[in-house]
């Protein structure tokens, strides 16, 4: 197979035209549009952390607008009880019995807006959702929609009523994304485009084609030594010393395995979206900091210091040599060079 018939073979019209209506909307915020496709493809959840004001909001609610399901956005407060998100069981006097009312939490895409504001309770029955795909209300459990997709906001710089996420949670979060502020020309662009009559996105999916379209995503190709590039990635965060880093002041835990399956799948849907049916090391490095930064534990004086997690993965990316397809694989390789 050449590489023209590769990209042929997958669907990039249909992905195309995503990003055309997402980008019609959402202005100089490209790496969080590409990376909540990535997550759709990928089934995995997105966490986006930025200041206010950066779109976040309104990328997903325009990212819901492209495809045909079902859609709704929980606004987490200190307040919130997990019934309000799940559901909760109801007496009808009139039938004399307990009916279940599910909660918003049941629909193809969940926006979860300033999940840190919530408290434990409801961290853990949104956990439950995420991670099992299901939800347990009154020793019953209902199975969510599919597909099933969580994207969450977060604000970095407000700590008042914040409740930090715990690790367990973020490790469930495929993609952490961190949106900052638009440069001059797209703010300028910003303010013509949304100041009057801002535009929406038009529907180009039905929830069969999104998951057809993941179905497809598992089917890229991810060549050995690919796969062995993102093992070694996650080994230097766990063992940084074999590969000469001096980071066991910094680091107190290393990526898990979910991180190592999160790169793969991640790297595959990232594959996909640039029109291919192959996964080059360059979408691997590109994703390593959006997948494996979040999942590092940092040690006490390293957060004390705001030692960057994303550093440590540059650095990592940095001392981890990319593979070479070998000669005999350069058809897959395509255009790799």
């Amino acid at each position: 197979m050449t590489a023209d018939q590769s990209v042929r073979a997958v669907p990039t019209a249909v992905l195309e035209r995503t990003l055309f209506e997402v980008k019609r909307v959402i202005v100089g915020q490209d790496p969080m549009v590409e990376r909540m496709i990535v997550g759709l493809l990928a089934r995995g959840h997105v966490l986006l952390e930025g200041v206010p004001g950066v779109a976040k909001t309104l990328a997903v609610r325009t990212l819901a607008d492209t495809f045909g399901g079902t859609f709704s956005r929980l606004q987490f407060t200190p307040d919130l009880m997990p019934a309000d998100i799940v559901g909760t069981q109801v007496w009808r006097s009139s039938a004399e019995r307990f009916d279940t009312e599910l909660g918003p939490i049941f629909a193809n895409l969940v926006l979860a807006d300033e999940i840190n504001r919530a408290p434990a309770k409801v961290q853990s029955a949104l956990l439950e959702a995420m991670a099992e795909r299901q939800v347990s209300i009154g020793g019953t459990t209902y199975p969510v929609p599919v597909p099933f997709l969580v994207l969450a906001t977060q604000n970095p710089i407000e700590t008042e009523g914040v409740y930090a996420l715990p690790e367990a949670q973020r490790d469930r979060f495929l993609l952490k994304v961190d949106v900052d502020h638009a440069e001059e020309l797209d703010e300028l662009a910003i303010l013509h485009r949304m100041s009057v009559a801002p535009p929406r996105a038009h529907q180009v999916l039905t929830v069969d084609e999104l998951v057809a379209l993941q179905s497809e995503t598992d089917q890229v190709f991810v060549h050995p030594a690919i796969a062995q590039y993102i093992v070694q990635l996650v080994m230097a965060t766990r063992h940084p010393h074999r590969f000469g880093l001096q980071l066991a002041e910094v680091l107190e835990y290393g990526v898990s395995a979910r991180g190592t399956l999160g790169l793969v799948v991640a790297a595959r849907a990232l594959a996909m979206l640039r029109g291919r049916d192959y996964v080059l090391p360059h979408d691997v490095a590109d994703l390593a900091g959006d997948v494996l930064a979040h999942r590092l534990v940092l040690s006490f004086d390293a957060v004390a210091e705001g030692v960057d997690p994303r550093s440590i993965i540059g650095s990592i990316l940095r001392v981890v040599p990319r593979p070479r397809v070998a000669p005999e694989d350069d058809e897959i390789a395509g255009v790799a060079a």
